[in-house]
């Protein structure tokens, strides 16, 4: 139940339950007032003076001719018709209405107040249901393991500061019911020796003198310095945004002039048509594979200047199965697909791709075009990229835009679509029109092989192979084109687990190539206002600064100024300007409007992840190389739904023959039928439990109960709904729930 309320997130809720939380407080109001004169049913409406202004301003509407009318017997007058009778004419819109309609609409706001009420009750007993499930009995949950020595190093710091932090929310608490109300005034007055009470007193003095004259002042310098550094990135987000506005306002995109594929010499017109290379790197891939390899092998183009490898690196040995299969069914429809396996599966994605860069034919190819095992290009996807390349020379990659076709599905979707849109609609689209350079997103985009030769190729050291090579070839004087309006479906991952790998691995890679690349950047030849973007904005600014300052601000500064009222931060750095930064981020997705408050507190609880990650990968901790496939739940969109039941629909109707395939073949192809058939039910997952987030949300909620006592409002409220937001995704109630 709980898990439905959470997906109930809606601007007519929201905006209902404050409505409709007014309405009760005016009800309230009004009672009492009527209870105190006692005229609430006593002649209300003769008591009080109806008030009409409308004849002020209104016009005489009366129309037609007067008619006289006279009649043969003298009793009768001349009388004159001006209208309607006053029994037929229409009652006026702006009468006052009595006191017990008033009664009645009252009631009625006052019970769907009662009714919200009664809702945030319900969500309250099932958040607390969850927690008793989850956190006391451990049912259809199991502990997320720490198999990286920092992480726990990490867990152990914020055990020790929830510690610290009960124990002296215990003491502020004793002295406060003692009367010891210094931390009340804004001036902190230390009491002279000779009021000291007794020894707690005197301890708490100490507690205080320290608290003034060494920890405030080293908080205060902390939190203006990541202030500082929130304010340049808040900038560096209204840039973007603005530049993303430029280009709507003038419309400007990529184009490409009049038809390549179009010639006017027959012999000729199949010379325009470059040849292409599709690679499909995939690992343990069972629920996607099928529906990849199926869009990418309907592209239109060439049969016989097109070469799809399939890349597979699963460890399965059913899977790789089943991937076979599939190639040899397109095979034998003509599509030019080989499948490649490597026995010894080195340096991951990079070490894929690098091996099939190495087979002797891809030297007859011009141009790579690379898809991973959940996307599903249109068939017009080439048509739409390859053209951009030619007359040019200088331009080595063209990025297309990501489309999710599970989006909807959860609240964790919305929230991630809202991050992702951004960076397609404003980070890629401004970075490519204003600067020719971007992060090659790893898939869904075309390079010239050429460019990839020239920089290096695909190297294993990182797990962000894509930035890898994007940084190289930029180094190396190629240009980028990304194409906002060519988009490509894929996924989202549904589940917090493999949505806090991908992110970890998302983190950690950046600042571990920064680390590599930073004396190539230094020593290239490339213009100075270039390197100086590559340093400081795309890899500092955006990829160090951001998780850093929104983790110590946000998860660790906020809280101790609770119990270090000397340090405290203003309002507009807790509520306002998160608030529009956010507005920003939504604005490319303008329908998730709704979710901007969870979005603001999702986002501050996922700084722990990405700040772990980051400092992993600065420093060359254990997790910084390790790489973990995303999972993936095979959604397909309502347009491949379609397709796929019309193919089947022929299939039924007709029978499906193998044109060129020997009898060894068949039989090979029965037999992976039969095993695709037999394939065994996934094994049942379970939920999990994160520990950081979730000592991290007990610490929140101690910081808010201290707020109390300094009756800091916003501090209060905004630790308050962080608390809790850090508590539903420790016990992972947000997402894909397994059981």
């Amino acid at each position: 139940m709980f898990i439905s309320c959470i997906k109930i997130w809606d601007l007519k809720i929201f905006w209902g339950f404050w409505g409709d939380c007014t309405c009760l407080l005016g009800i309230c109001l009004v009672l009492c007032v009527c209870e105190k004169y006692n005229f609430f049913f006593l002649g209300y409406q003769e008591m009080a003076p109806r008030l009409d202004f409308s004849d002020w301003w209104s016009k005489d509407r009366r129309k037609g001719t007067p008619v006289v009318v006279t009649m043969e017997n003298p009793n009768y007058s001349v009388v004159e018709v001006n209208g309607p009778d006053a029994a037929f004419r229409p009652v006026e819109k702006s009468r006052g209405k009595n006191a017990k309609q008033v009664t009645w609409v009252l009631l009625l706001k006052a019970h769907r107040a009662v009714g919200c009420v009664a809702w945030l009750a319900t969500v309250l007993w099932a958040l607390l249901g969850a927690i008793k499930k989850r956190l006391i009995f451990r049912q259809g949950v199991s502990m997320a393991s720490e198999k990286l020595g920092k992480g726990k190093v990490l867990f152990i710091v914020i055990k020790m500061f929830l510690i610290t932090a009960l124990a002296i929310l215990a003491f502020e608490v004793v002295a406060y019911f003692k009367g010891w109300h210094y931390f009340r005034n804004p001036s902190l007055h230390i009491p002279r020796t000779s009021d000291i009470e007794g020894l707690l007193h005197m301890v708490y003095v100490v507690w205080l003198t320290f608290r003034a004259d060494y920890i405030a002042p080293t908080i205060q310098a902390l939190s203006t310095f990541c202030v500082v550094l929130f304010l340049i990135q808040s900038v560096d987000r209204m840039v973007l945004s603005l530049g993303c506005l430029w280009i709507k306002y003038k419309k400007i995109k990529p184009r490409i002039n009049g038809d390549p594929f179009k010639s006017d010499d027959v012999e000729r017109s199949g010379y325009e048509y470059p040849m292409v290379l599709v690679q499909i790197p995939m690992c343990n891939e069972r629920e996607v594979y099928e529906q990849s390899i199926s869009a990418v092998c309907q592209i239109d183009w060439p049969k016989d200047r097109l070469l799809i490898q399939v890349l597979d690196d699963s460890n399965d040995e059913s899977i790789q199965w089943l991937i076979k299969g599939e190639v040899a069914k397109w095979s034998q429809k003509g599509v030019n697909i080989i499948y490649r396996h490597r026995f010894i599966r080195t340096g991951y994605k990079a070490g894929n791709l690098k091996s099939a860069m190495s087979c002797d034919y891809v030297k007859d190819y011009e141009f790579v075009a690379i898809f991973d095992a959940d996307f599903q290009p249109n068939p017009d996807f080439l048509k739409t990229t390859v053209p951009h390349f030619k007359d040019n020379p200088q331009l080595g990659l063209v990025q297309a835009r990501w489309a999710f076709v599970n989006k909807d599905e959860n609240l964790l979707t919305r929230l991630q679509n809202i991050n992702l849109c951004f960076h397609f609609e404003v980070e890629q689209q401004v970075n490519g029109v204003f600067l020719n350079f971007f992060g090659f997103n790893g898939t869904a985009g075309v390079w010239r092989i050429k460019a990839l030769e020239e920089s290096g190729g695909w190297l294993e050291r990182t797990t962000v192979e894509d930035m890898d090579i994007a940084v190289r070839a930029h180094l190396n004087g190629w240009k980028f084109i990304f194409l906002n309006d060519v988009k490509v479906l894929c996924e989202v991952p549904e589940s917090y687990e493999a949505y806090r790998k991908q992110q970890h691995r998302w983190h950690s890679g950046p600042m571990q190539l920064f680390r590599l690349c930073l004396p190539a950047i230094i020593t290239s030849k490339i213009a100075m206002w270039k390197k100086a973007n590559l340093i400081l904005l795309f890899f500092l600014l955006r990829k160090l600064i951001l998780p850093f300052y929104s983790f110590t601000l946000f998860c660790i500064i906020l809280p101790l100024t609770m119990f270090v009222p000397e340090a405290e931060l203003p309002v507009w750095v807790i509520c306002y300007v998160p608030v529009f930064m956010s507005f920003l981020n939504i604005l490319p997705s303008p329908k998730s409007f709704p979710f901007i408050v969870p979005y603001l507190l999702f986002e501050n609880t996922m700084s722990v992840t990405k700040f772990n990650a980051m400092v992993s990968g600065l420093f060359q901790l254990g997790s910084s190389y390790e790489w973990v496939v995303t999972k993936k739940a095979g959604r397909s969109s309502e347009s491949d739904l379609l397709a796929v039941a019309e193919r089947e629909s022929k299939t039924i109707n007709q029978p499906q023959v193998y044109r060129g395939a020997s009898e060894s073949e068949l039989s090979e192809l029965n037999q992976l039928k039969e095993l695709k058939e037999a394939t065994p039910a996934p094994k049942k997952k379970v939920n999990k439990i994160y520990r950081k987030e979730l000592t991290l949300a007990f610490l929140l909620l101690t910081a808010a109960l201290r707020s109390l006592l300094a009756a800091q409002g916003v501090h209060f409220y905004f630790l308050l709904f962080q608390g809790v937001t850090f508590l539903l995704v420790g016990l992972d109630l947000i997402g894909e729930q397994m059981s």
